[in-house]
């Protein structure tokens, strides 16, 4: 049955990888149809597998068969249209435009094929002698081009068709004889063979960089995406804790305004009172003097002064002083409120956060191996001091040899990690984390860019963080526990007064590229006045109090 008359088209038939009718069609789980050879050495170069067709992903390499009906279907198909795989081949190429015959006198009618011999395009008439001829069936017909004479050395006008890999240039028999003599000079044909295996090369290399940009891509957009959700959620937390903050400042605000008016109320009222007596009072003078005035009138003697005596007694008033009540200190006495309850606040939000980080608390001990030997490490691991004699141990390339240093035992790569160490009676320390690859021979520099994240106490009550730059740090109190929280993700190294919950420093963007070791270094006696242990103290598990105060809870209700 032709394909003509079954209604089927071409397009039906092709591979969508190598546009070409189907060889060994296979169907992907997805449903489309590939040669069995295009879709292995599609998924040979691009991972992980997923269909050209809708982009769907198969995690697992699906199994191919195939589809013993659709090779039939094509081989038939390839029977009736032996012109189909031509076409397409044209049509992958990409179409020129249409070229007319060189031979062609009158109307010049188009071209179906050029000569790169005769250097000439030929119409389907006078194409016949290059399909007849004996001679010229061995000339190179190709798709019809225009401007041959590209193709003619401008120097000997013959044709191009050895290629010196020398210059790398395309020229003519005499080129090579003449100018190419002892030059590597290949046939043109046998240079596009080469070029053509080192363009499909070059395309797997294509794809294979185009599957890792699209992983990049990907990264960038998960990236995105957990920053945004990270983002979000530390705005929610700082709305919480602001709006924590605000209320006592709203609360004081209404309350110092309450105080004023309190004040100022009784001063108001006291006021309206006695304008009113004394609008009263006026009222009263008023009459009295227009009553005066009609007695002037009168030319009755009794009457006029027994009238008289009683108008003219009008007493005046002294007493109408409003004795002003103080509001000198009443904004400071707020503002101290305010900063009472703003300090209880941030002291609540700091106990918190250090609640929050000693959730991840871990349980560290020291490795002996890596402590300097004038070190004394306890047996069970959690103490450590400056001795009194330097100990002949093997020099292993974990041990601090010159600064009285040592790191912890636990390794950490990812996640979250704490740990609290007790420096009380102590004049000088270094606490922190170090990097795996960290200089542990001679003199070493305590600083981010070497791998240490750490901050010291020297000469009793100065303190500093040993970031880039080193940062004096004036804290409140000496403390006498201090916390290490690690985030490796976050790229957050903090360093906590556990007594006070306050944050003694934090270095943020860190750049970690391996394991992280807890660090210590409890630095040398000090002529006695240095001799306590650094000791790593033991932290309840919040979560596992928390779960047993709910099952107590539990049992109790």
């Amino acid at each position: 049955m032709a394909a003509s008359s079954c209604g089927l088209s071409e397009d039906q038939f092709v591979c969508p990888i190598c546009l070409d009718v189907f060889t060994d069609p296979v169907a992907t789980p997805c449903g489309h149809n590939f040669c069995k050879n295009c879709i292995t050495q599609h998924w040979a170069v691009n991972i992980p597998c997923k269909c050209p067709m809708c982009k769907e992903i198969f995690y697992t390499r699906p199994e191919l068969r195939v589809n013993t009906l659709i090779s039939q279907m094509a081989a038939l198909f390839r029977q009736t249209q032996p012109e189909a795989k031509r076409n397409n081949s044209e049509r992958t190429c990409g179409t020129a435009e249409d070229v007319s015959c060189d031979v062609c006198t009158g109307t010049k009618l188009k071209a179906l094929k050029s000569c790169v011999v005769c250097m000439a395009s030929y119409c389907e008439t006078h194409l016949e002698p290059h399909l007849t001829v004996s001679s010229l069936k061995k000339h190179q017909l190709i798709h019809p081009v225009e401007n041959l004479q590209v193709r003619m050395c401008m120097k000997h006008d013959k044709p191009l068709e050895l290629y010196c890999k020398t210059d790398q240039i395309c020229v003519c028999v005499l080129c090579m004889i003449l100018d190419h003599k002892r030059h590597n000079v290949i046939p043109v044909k046998k240079e596009y063979e080469e070029k053509k295996a080192e363009l499909e090369k070059t395309e797997v290399e294509i794809q294979q960089l185009i599957q890792r940009r699209e992983l990049m891509i990907g990264q960038l957009k998960h990236s995105v995406e957990v920053s945004t959700e990270r983002a979000n959620r530390e705005k929610a937390e700082g709305l919480q804790v602001f709006a924590a903050l605000k209320e006592p400042i709203d609360r004081g605000l209404a309350e110092f305004i309450e105080t004023i008016n309190n004040k100022h109320r009784p001063v108001e009222k006291q006021t309206k009172g006695l304008i009113e007596e004394l609008e009263h009072e006026i009222f009263d003078l008023v009459k009295k003097s227009e009553e005066l005035k009609q007695l002037s009138c009168s030319e009755d003697h009794v009457l006029f002064v027994q009238t008289f005596s009683s108008l003219k007694d009008a007493k005046d008033r002294t007493d109408v002083s409003i004795r002003q009540p103080s509001y000198k200190g009443t904004v400071a006495a707020a503002v101290a409120e305010l900063k009472e309850a703003l300090n209880k606040e941030i002291q609540m939000f700091f106990e918190s956060e250090l609640k929050r980080v000693q959730q991840y608390a871990t349980n560290v001990t020291l490795d002996p191996d890596s402590a300097n030997p004038w070190l004394v490490v306890s047996d069970d691991r959690k103490q450590v001091k400056f001795g009194q004699v330097n100990k002949n141990l093997p020099d292993n390339p974990k041990r601090f040899s010159y600064y009285a240093s040592v790191l912890g035992k636990n390794s950490f790569s990812s996640g979250r990690f704490y740990f609290e160490v007790q420096v009380e009676g102590k004049t000088k320390w270094d606490l922190g984390v170090a990097s795996e690859s960290v200089n542990r021979k001679g003199q070493i520099t305590l600083h981010p860019l070497n791998g240490y994240w750490t901050v010291s106490l020297r000469n009793e009550n100065e303190y500093k963080a040993l970031a880039e730059s080193r940062v004096t740090l004036n804290l409140k109190s000496r403390p006498k526990k201090v916390g290490v929280f690690v985030d490796y993700e976050e790229r957050v190294v903090s360093l906590y007064d556990v007594d006070t919950a306050s944050v003694i420093y934090s270095f943020t963007g860190c750049s970690f590229t391996d394991k992280l070791f807890p660090f210590f270094n409890p630095c040398n006696n000090d002529c006695g006045k240095n001799s306590a242990p650094l000791v790593i103290c033991p932290i309840q598990n919040l979560k596992l109090t928390q779960l047993y105060s709910r099952i107590k809870n539990g049992i109790n209700n």
